[in-house]
């Protein structure tokens, strides 16, 4: 569960403030905003119980990537991750420099 929450973190613009705000006029396909706000939901769930020593069921896990498959859908479709992924790269190009 963690390494799937790790892969979720780094594929999902979970921690940028411009994703979670709403389109203008109804723009959006799919509330990006809510769909991020669901997945941020369900990892700090998971962080919290493993913290305290409970250990997902395989059901569990399932259920858990299956969300995110169709958040990154949702989010793919409005466009949301070719900003972040676009960004990302700027970003590690200017690291780099």
């Amino acid at each position: 569960m963690l390494q799937l929450i790790d892969q979720v973190r780094q594929a999902m613009p979970l921690n940028e403030p411009e994703t979670f705000v709403c389109g203008p006029k109804g723009s959006c396909i799919g509330c990006p905003k809510k769909l991020l706000e669901l997945v941020d939901t369900e990892i700090g769930y998971w962080e919290s119980a493993i913290e305290q020593g409970e250990t997902p069921l395989l059901g569990e896990v399932s259920r858990f990537a299956k969300l995110c498959r169709n958040v990154h859908r949702g989010l793919a479709r409005s466009g949301i991750l070719e900003r972040y992924q676009t960004k990302q790269a700027g970003e590690s190009d200017t690291d780099s420099a």
